[in-house]
């Protein structure tokens, strides 16, 4: 008979030891994957330094307005403010949002040099040394640069670019038409980054922001700030040391998962394969004994458990098949011999009508007992296979059982109404046996008696018969022992029994009685 092939040839799976490889490929990368992150991070760090250069110069902004609308400023305004970048009265609060993204924005270039323009006035210079000194003293503090200019575009103060014109700048020249305006440009260092900042685009960049001066609902100005962002690369480079034992951490704990997947997975399976292998090849489960040692988690030790009671159960099963065939070649034998040698004799010739006619009887007799042997294992193999149902009480039975058997008298007694976890048609063959067992050792009455236990029925089938003596006691429920071999008698009624219980989770013994003989017979309870 060819061997089931077997699925894990046909088709490619990974073995745990791949398994494995790939879990500490995934821990080990986990903390490089985090490097993509830190653009998201560095994102939000832009709008963060954005949102602080917003709320700086909007206060510079409020003191050059109000510098600008004192009487000795004469300071020339600029551009009406559009409509909609008018503030609403009817608003309580008109707040500027940060708007930059590193990964939408362009990164523009570095920021272009002044052009030369005509020279401001002495009173817009004088307000721009006295803005001069207050953006020297919140650079000081925040270090972002900052630069004052007028309506036309020039710068008053902030640098040393005092008289140079900014108007041709994008964000310069938006703020001059009354609107905010932030850009993202290249930064232009004086040294070389360190090393580790090279994975990162913070140290190369630089966020400006223009704030327009808004006096009357004219532009009178622009404050043009600037500062590098903040930068976590900066922070990991500082704790560098912190960071190599952070590492020296990561790849102790990828050592330990390592160790114990191989310690409790891969080395347990492995063994567990050996010996199911030794198994099929043949060698009994006393034999080839389980795995010694640790099997790593709680599951592979029930899933070891598990294949040794199926090994068991498989030997069992093996052993019962090799028992019970060569007990029905004997059973078959004897009559197969008495008619082989009956029809030589009767083929002969020589024989008188009544031997022809014994002979004849001998073979139908015979013949009649091949039938119902072959009865009975077809029963015994039905009987392995648990037949669907409902659960049925004996109360629906008492008549059918008592017309089933008008020999006998039956008399019930007991939880009767209670369902039993077993089909009708099961129930009745089992009684049915019983019974015929009962009929054919001189029974007149048989009492059948339900009590329940737990979960489970307890049924008494007790009979006035001759009993069964001491000693076939011990055999009544081997397969084709009987003492009624005479009279047809198989020997498989209680193996029938037996076999059709265990498949619905019950069990039969025979139990001491005072006179005839006594079965119990343990059902689990319908739920």
């Amino acid at each position: 008979m060819p061997m089931p092939s077997n699925s894990s040839e046909q088709k490619w799976r990974p073995s745990l030891g791949q398994v494995t490889l790939a879990v500490l490929a995934m821990a080990v990368t986990l903390p490089l994957v985090g490097l993509f992150f830190f653009r998201v991070i560095e994102n939000q760090l832009i709008r963060e330094t954005e949102s602080e250069l917003i709320a700086q110069s909007a206060v510079l902004a409020g003191v050059f307005a109000r510098e600008a609308e004192a009487p000795r400023a004469d300071l020339p305004l600029g551009t009406i403010l559009p409509v909609d970048a008018r503030p609403d009265p009817s608003r309580r609060f008109d707040p500027i949002l940060p708007a930059l993204d590193l990964t939408a924005a362009d990164l523009l270039p570095s920021r272009p040099d002044g052009r030369p323009a005509e020279p401001p006035g002495q009173a817009a210079l004088t307000l721009g040394r006295r803005m001069t000194a207050l953006g020297q003293e919140v650079q000081r503090v925040t270090l972002a640069g900052f630069r004052f200019l007028d309506s036309t575009g020039v710068v008053i103060g902030g640098s040393d670019e005092v008289g140079l014109s900014f108007a041709h700048i994008a964000e310069v020249r938006a703020a001059m038409a009354g609107r905010y305006a932030s850009v993202i440009r290249s930064r232009i260092r004086d040294t070389p980054p360190p090393p580790l900042y090279s994975i990162s685009r913070g140290t190369t960049i630089r966020i400006f922001v223009a704030m327009p001066v808004v006096v009357g609902q004219r532009v009178a100005g622009v404050v043009y700030a600037s500062r590098t962002p903040n930068n976590i690369v900066k922070y990991f480079y500082a704790e560098r040391v912190k960071l190599a034992l952070a590492s020296l951490v990561v790849a102790a704990a990828v050592g330990l998962i390592g160790w114990s997947f191989l310690r409790l997975i891969n080395r347990p399976v492995a063994r567990l394969i050996g010996w199911t292998e030794e198994i099929a090849r043949g060698v009994p489960p006393d034999a080839a004994p389980r795995p010694a040692g640790r099997l790593g988690t709680r599951e592979i030790a029930r899933l070891a458990d598990s294949f040794e009671t199926m090994a068991r159960a498989l030997q069992h099963r093996s052993d019962y098949i090799a028992t019970f065939a060569q007990h029905v070649s004997h059973e078959l034998k004897s009559p197969l011999t008495t008619i082989q040698g009956a029809a030589e004799l009767i083929r002969e010739g020589d024989l008188a009508e009544s031997e022809r006619h014994r002979l004849a009887d001998t073979i139908l007799a015979d013949t009649g007992r091949l039938s119902d042997l072959l009865t009975q294992l077809r029963a015994l193999a039905r009987a392995e296979r648990a037949v669907p149902g409902a659960p049925v009480a004996l109360e629906a039975m008492r008549g059918r059982l008592t017309a089933a058997h008008p020999d006998l008298e039956l008399g019930f007694r007991g939880a009767l109404a209670r369902p039993l976890a077993m089909p009708e048609e099961s129930l009745s063959i089992l009684l049915g046996h019983l019974l015929d067992n009962s009929a054919a050792h001189g029974a007149r009455r048989v009492e059948i008696a339900v009590a329940s236990e737990g979960a489970k029925a307890l049924v008494d089938v007790s009979d006035d018969g001759s009993g069964i003596s001491p000693g076939n006691r011990a055999r009544i429920f081997d397969a084709f022992f009987t003492t009624r071999r005479e009279t047809g008698g198989t020997g498989l009624g209680l193996e029938i029994v037996k076999t059709l219980l265990a498949t619905h989770g019950g069990e039969i013994a025979l139990v001491p009685s005072g006179k005839g003989a006594s079965f119990r017979v343990t059902v689990p309870l319908a739920v």
